[in-house]
């Protein structure tokens, strides 16, 4: 069975242990995935670095991973979510990696950054001057520039993608009175901007390759986090499984240019 990686986003810190206890960031997508007989890689890179330090420390866990696992040469599904999904991209198109991987999907990922982004930057960083703070105190946050919408513009023109892997998204939406309350200023600047949106990506934004379709879920529940109370709650695992059905039945289908 073709090996699934599933890489996450802003702020996450892969899989945790503590002692017998296990936190995933994917939370039950990974054991129905494994269930399913495929080898799952998990990922762990810094969780507020750069698209691009990010996306070598992905490239390194990799290829270390298929090398233990005795397939070096494995091509894989890559899953990511948020933020996740650049790094993705800036992997396969420019750190060699294409050979790599046969299929990218991304989930809520900001394709053409955040206006939310844009909001922190502005009043965070300009006005208030906390930002440069920050970095001065030497945490790396590097990633609140890299998801603004000016500097996704950019990375769109100089990561294009790779004919030889076939990319697709699932983008979310979930109207305000269902967020959890840590989300409302978020969703509110996002709609006033773009629209539709899952409290972090806009449904415009998400949309890249193949746009598989929206899931009603926030950006947190899209892996299995539950914040919100004002809904049911809804293990998301088995669209995943459906999705990963969908491209081994298609896997031998000519790939897909997305921006044609």
């Amino acid at each position: 069975m073709i090996p699934v990686v599933l890489h996450h986003g802003l702020f996450g810190l892969g899989d945790l242990r503590l002692g017998p206890i296990r936190m995933s960031y994917f939370h039950k997508i990974d054991r129905a995935i494994a269930s399913r007989g495929h080898l799952v890689i998990p990922t762990r890179v810094h969780p507020t670095a750069s698209v691009e330090k990010r996306a070598r420390e992905l490239k390194q866990q990799i290829l270390e991973r298929l090398e233990l696992a005795g397939q070096p040469h494995a091509k894989v599904l890559l899953i990511a979510h948020s933020m996740g999904g650049l790094d993705a991209r800036y992997m396969i198109s420019r750190l060699g990696m294409a050979r790599h991987v046969a299929a990218l999907l991304t989930v809520c990922t900001p394709h053409r950054g955040s206006p939310y982004a844009d909001w922190i930057e502005r009043n965070l960083g300009r006005r208030i001057g906390l930002l440069p703070v920050v970095r001065k105190l030497g945490i790396d946050i590097s990633a609140g520039i890299d998801l603004t919408t000016e500097q996704c513009a950019r990375f769109n023109e100089n990561v294009p993608d790779h004919p030889d892997v076939r990319y697709a998204s699932i983008t979310c939406i979930r109207p305000r009175h269902q967020m959890p309350a840590f989300a409302l200023h978020s969703h509110t600047v996002i709609t006033a901007a773009e629209g539709d949106n899952d409290g972090l990506v806009s449904h415009r934004s998400g949309q890249w390759g193949e746009h598989l379709g929206t899931w009603p879920v926030d950006h947190w529940q899209a892996v299995n986090r539950m914040f919100a109370i004002r809904h049911p709650s809804e293990d998301v695992s088995s669209r995943y499984l459906n999705v990963l059905e969908r491209w081994l039945t298609n896997q031998n289908d000519e790939i897909r240019n997305p921006n044609e």
